[in-house]
């Protein structure tokens, strides 16, 4: 009879120990792939649960993206704001702040259409919870050969929209500058690079040629099946 106990490491804080939690930090030593029915849990937890983990995770995208969306996936789970409420925090305050700036700019430059207004006040968060399984199926797709399946691709998506989501008002500010710039060129510019970084970090496996050409693929095909959506969306209102 085999009496060996195990030794296990803590993804989370990196403390060895035999039971199933950590002593130090209380994370559980094994942890579980990240699922499609895991992330519908999530979307449930997001309307029951603001987490302490916001800033941290805020704090970690700025400093680490990529490498933070890989660790979590690993399993450091316990200091991170979950992928979906963290997704939907930053998109309904950015859709706040740009309607406020964007409203500001029509009322008093008359260069911005009123729908475009409406759609960032009450449909673009919901439209990109439409569009987010497909950015995540695109790179699926490209990085198909990688260790992570569609649902933790799609983890790392959202948490990378995140803090695309919470920079683009600071983006919208221009255009108190320029009133009649088209804001969509310089954040696809600010955005590739920032997109680029993640994937490199993320997809460690991959030739970084290779990871900079699909991560860009990645943001244009995404960029165009965004500018589609908002358009029809825009018709629609706008007819």
């Amino acid at each position: 009879m085999d009496n060996t106990i195990s030794i296990k490491k803590c993804p989370s804080c990196g403390n060895k120990g035999k039971d199933n939690y950590c002593s130090y930090c209380g994370h559980p030593f094994d942890v579980k792939r990240i699922t499609f029915r895991g992330l519908i849990y999530d979307v449930i937890h997001l309307f029951t649960k603001f987490e302490r983990g916001f800033g941290y995770t805020l704090k970690q995208l700025f400093k680490a993206p990529g490498t933070m969306q890989r660790t979590y996936i690993l399993g450091d789970r316990k200091k991170h704001q979950s992928p979906f409420s963290m997704f939907f925090i930053c998109a309904t305050v950015s859709a706040f702040l740009r309607y406020l700036i964007l409203n500001y700019i029509l009322i008093h430059f008359q260069t911005m259409n009123p729908a475009e207004v409406i759609l960032n006040k009450d449909y673009l968060v919901f439209l990109y919870i439409f569009l987010v399984p497909l950015y995540a199926f695109i790179s699926y797709l490209l990085f198909y050969k990688s260790q992570y399946n569609y649902t933790e691709q799609m983890v790392m998506i959202l948490y990378t929209l995140s803090i695309i989501f919470l920079a683009s008002p600071f983006l919208f500010l221009l255009l108190f500058i320029w009133p009649h710039l088209d804001v969509m060129y310089v954040e696809f510019t600010i955005y590739a690079v920032y997109f680029t970084i993640t994937f490199i970090n993320f997809f460690i496996s991959y030739k970084r040629w290779k990871v900079i050409l699909f991560s860009i693929l990645t943001l244009a095909l995404a960029f165009v099946i965004n500018q589609a959506a908002e358009d029809l969306v825009i018709k629609m209102l706008y007819d």
